[in-house]
């Protein structure tokens, strides 16, 4: 026997194997594909709520302090990225652009509020319209 040659076994997956495999990789992903359902919408209200009592809450609250008054309902958001005709003592821009909400509709504002005596925050949800889904800086009674 000459020991220069070398032995090479050639093996390879047959297909009932693959099968196997397949069938196990997909019966895995419809386990835990329902578990992730629905996280997205999750999210996205997550942002909302962050937007509406953190970010844009801290906006008005700089603009507050600088102009001695929030943005009037007129004015609106728009006052928090260029000056408008009632600030005093305007130092922004206090965002860099006019917020929109995770589903790409504006943040609604009114000051004074209806529901608060400052001003009034909310997103219209997915739907877009004033309904329970309606992502707000007070709390429904």
């Amino acid at each position: 026997m000459n020991p220069n040659k070398v032995k090479i076994s050639h093996r390879s997956f047959t297909l009932i194997e693959l099968m196997l495999v397949v069938i196990i990789i997909s019966v895995l992903v419809a386990m835990v594909a329902p578990r992730f359902a629905g996280r997205s919408e999750e999210a996205r209200k997550g942002v909302a709520h962050a937007d509406i009592e953190v970010n844009i809450a801290t906006a008005l609250k700089l603009y507050e302090m600088d102009n001695g008054a929030f943005p009037t309902t007129d004015e609106g958001l728009a006052a928090l990225s260029s000056a408008s005709g009632s600030a005093k003592n305007w130092k922004g821009p206090y965002i860099e652009k006019k917020p929109k909400d995770p589903w790409g509709n504006p943040y609604q504002y009114k000051s004074p509020g209806t529901h608060r005596p400052d001003y009034d925050l909310y997103s219209l949800g997915r739907d877009g319209t004033e309904s329970s889904d309606d992502i707000t800086n007070w709390q429904e009674q």
